[in-house]
Formats: structure tokens, sequence, C-alpha cells
């Protein structure tokens, strides 16, 4: 039987979540082994400190949720992670130039928090609901280009999450030259296996622990 643990990037990116809540989520983290907790920015030095002395990774969320914000704004965003003990870095893309076919947009963002990254884990989200197999397509084309680390699914905070027929689409594109998270509505240990079963790296959820002791 496959374990989860080490593919688990341990969520919590509620805009009500306070420090007992990342707290938690770290204690959790290393109760089980767990690869990494995904934050938002305002925690990333306090997971670091949480989690000292260990191996599990921080991950920080980038122009989070909307991928609207500016190149510069992603840039500071990223460094300013980077320099407070983030490991990876998850980055949502420039969604609304993707959809209007302004790829040079698109890959100049992702191109910017790749440089401004360098030396560390650099994710890109796509949010698939909001996007047609093309323009994912296109996507997963810019981030073969730029070299990014891994390509993901979803915020979680979209009008859906990962999806089996997406995660296909994405994998027959890239193969294994970029790494795939899958995110966004995983919250059983039955669902997570399908996707690593499909050749996923990492499962993006807030639901790792009941997963992991499923």
């Amino acid at each position: 039987m496959t374990s989860t643990n080490t593919y688990i990037d341990h969520t919590q990116l509620k805009a009500t979540s306070t420090l007992d809540d990342i707290a938690i989520l770290c204690k959790e983290a290393m109760e089980h082994n767990l690869y990494a907790v995904c934050v938002n920015g305002y925690y990333t030095a306090f997971a670091k400190a949480q989690l000292k002395n260990t191996s599990i990774k921080i991950a920080t969320v980038v122009g989070f949720p909307l991928g609207a914000a500016s190149t510069e704004s992603k840039v500071f965003e990223t460094k300013d992670a980077i320099s407070h003990g983030a490991d990876e870095i998850d980055m949502v893309l420039q969604i609304g130039a993707l959809i209007n076919n302004d790829l040079e947009t698109v890959k100049k963002d992702i191109l910017a928090v790749r440089e401004a990254s360098k030396g560390k884990v650099l994710k890109v989200i796509f949010e698939n609901c909001y996007l047609t197999d093309s323009q994912i397509k296109n996507a997963c084309e810019i981030c073969l280009e730029v070299k990014v680390d891994f390509i993901k699914t979803s915020t979680g905070f979209g009008t859906g999450g990962a999806t089996i027929e997406n995660v296909r689409l994405m994998k027959n594109i890239v193969g294994n030259q970029i790494k795939i998270k899958a995110s966004g509505g995983i919250r059983d240990k039955e669902t997570a296996l399908k996707y690593i079963a499909l050749g996923v790296d990492r499962i993006g959820t807030s639901s790792g622990i009941k997963i992991v002791e499923a």
C-alpha cells in the first residue's frame, strides 16, 4: 500500500486562520511526518519557527488566490516569503491573461517569479475550473519553457478543484519534465491514491491528517 505521508502539503489558507491554527497545522505535520505545510505569507516566519530542526518544508502562496496581482507584487511576495523561511513558492498565474490568450504576459509573470525564487521550488497554480483544455495546454507549455518545478491544478478557492481528467491532460503534456501537485477537493485517502496512481508528486489538502490516518 502506498504511503501518502510524503505526498502531503498540509494546508491552512483560510482568511480566518489564526496563529493557533498554524501551530496545530505544524504540530500535525510533525506528528505524521508530512512533506510540507502550505501557508499564507503572513504566517511563513511563524511556521518556520514551529518547524525548526525538522525536515518539513514551508510552502508559501503568492498572488493568491486570484493570480491578478501585478508581477511586481508577486516578485515582492516571493522574495519576502523566502526571506522569512519559505522553501517553496506556490504562485497563481495570471488567469485572466491566460483566458484572454495573452500568453506573453502569462510567461513574463511566471518567469519573473522563477527568477525571484531561484534555488527554491516553484509551483505554478492554474485554477483549472476556469480553463478550457486548450488553455491548460498553453499554461503547461509555458511552464515547460520557463522550467518551473511543479504545475498545480487549483487554489481550492475556485468553483472546483482537481479532477482526474485535468491531471491526466497535464501529465500527458509535461510527462516527467515537470512534477504535478493536485489540490482542491481531495479529502480522503481513496481519492489521494487515485491521483498518486496518475503520477502526481504532491497532494495539497487541508484534510491531510484524515488521509494519512485512513
